[in-house]
């Protein structure tokens, strides 16, 4: 037993190092863009790395909002973020209900076939979507953008995996009391479904909040456009702002950080729920 013992806590040992390990790799491309975005753009890829700088620039964080409206794009993907977010899990929790709960005819023809579509590249009906919108006058609109992607079969996936682990008995009781299937919904399987719904809103706002190949194409007006897309205004023809790149690229990451530490501690227990039920 001593033997079995020191064994497992040598693998534990090593696991630990490997991890910690691995976690050090993964952070120093973002301990590099803080270090650079302190620095003037001449010193950004000197060799070897000079990871605290000797004068860090603080202007570059003061630079970035007068060179270009920066104010502007951050609201714009603020909005466009806080409703794409919202939609999703609105969208896709009212439907993995349907999906898992209640009964009708070609149910699971019609899952499967949604469900299909997250194997179809985005690349492929990129082009159908544009024609789609601007026939629709809807082009350089964020109206285009929030309704594309307020509906997300991957959502609608992992939220039904999720309510198919939620006893049935639960939904039949509430339907003897007299519950109609809007309040089991909202009274019942909301409530429940908090860890589901923290991980969904991690995943969006993530993908909404980085996305720079969809306003790319509907967005054309300054006033309209995104962070990311703002982001772009740093690299002129003849050459880059490295450093205010780095500086405005930290400040994008503080929204993505606060949300993902005010939902982590539901995220892992989404993750392990929705990938074992079902």
């Amino acid at each position: 037993m001593k033997v079995k013992s020191t064994n497992y806590k040598i693998s534990r040992s090593l696991l630990y190092v490997v991890l910690l390990i691995l976690t050090a790799v993964m952070l120093i491309p973002f301990a590099w863009m803080l270090s650079a975005s302190l620095k003037l753009d001449k010193d950004v890829f000197i060799f070897p790395i000079q990871w605290i700088p000797e004068n860090p620039r603080w202007m570059n964080y003061v630079d970035i909002w007068t060179k270009i409206p920066l104010m502007t794009f951050v609201g714009n993907t603020i909005k466009i973020t806080l409703i794409v977010t919202f939609l999703q899990l609105l969208t896709s929790s009212f439907a993995a209900y349907a999906f898992a709960k209640l009964k009708f005819k070609y149910k699971d023809t019609l899952f499967m076939a949604y469900i299909a579509t997250i194997a179809v590249p985005w690349q492929v009906y990129m082009v159908p979507q544009f024609m789609m919108m601007r026939n629709f006058g809807l082009n350089d609109s964020h109206l285009a953008i929030i309704f594309l992607q307020a509906f997300s079969a991957f959502g609608v996936f992992m939220m039904r995996q999720f309510y198919q682990g939620i006893p049935d008995e639960l939904c039949e009781a509430a339907r003897i009391d007299g519950m109609s299937e809007y309040q089991i919904y909202s009274k019942i399987m909301l409530p429940l479904s908090k860890p589901a719904l923290s991980t969904l809103t991690i995943f969006t706002f993530v993908n909404t909040w980085n996305d720079f190949l969809g306003p790319l194409i509907y967005l054309k007006t300054e006033s309209k456009k995104t962070l990311q897309l703002g982001l772009k205004m740093f690299i002129s023809q003849y050459s880059s702002e490295f450093g205010l790149i780095m500086a405005a690229s930290v400040l994008s990451l503080i929204p993505v950080l606060i949300v993902f530490l005010s939902l982590q501690k539901y995220f892992v227990e989404g993750i392990a729920a929705t990938g074992v039920k079902g």
